[in-house]
């Protein structure tokens, strides 16, 4: 098993899940590649988040140590409005939803894509994430 079939089956086990409203957090991959896209990649997503207050949690979701858990409401300020409709409509979820999926599942997701505390940048994240949403999405 490649590196690449390693890392789109952590991610998808970490993803697998339901969110606590019943949103099925693999619908929202869709909507996260987009999102990263229009940020202009991972690095500049998280900049993002970094940049609206949430950099604590950005540094442990890539860090090895635990997690640190983001709110849905924290997740919605700091990706705005606009983002999480994109999200939420590309998932076919409400707004509201999708804050609560993402917020589940960005940690584990950016967890997941950054192993020994380094973000892997490049064509190996794209094709994780595109191989991941193809699984999903058929």
């Amino acid at each position: 098993m490649g590196l690449l079939d390693q890392l789109v089956g952590q991610v998808a086990a970490a993803a697998g899940g339901q969110s606590q409203d019943g949103a099925p957090q693999g619908t929202l991959i869709a909507g996260v590649m987009t999102m990263i896209d229009n940020a202009g990649g991972v690095p500049a997503l998280l900049a993002q988040l970094q940049a609206s207050g949430l950099g604590e949690h950005v540094a442990s979701w890539i860090g090895t140590g635990t997690n640190l858990p983001v709110s849905a409401g924290q997740l919605a300020e700091a990706l705005g409005a606009g983002q999480l409709a994109q999200v939420a409509q590309q998932a076919g979820v409400e707004p509201e939803h999708a804050a609560s999926g993402l917020a589940q599942l960005l940690p584990q997701l950016i967890d997941q894509l950054s192993p020994g505390g380094q973000l892997h940048e490049g064509d190996l994240l794209s094709q994780g994430l595109r191989l991941l949403a193809g699984k999903w999405l058929g």
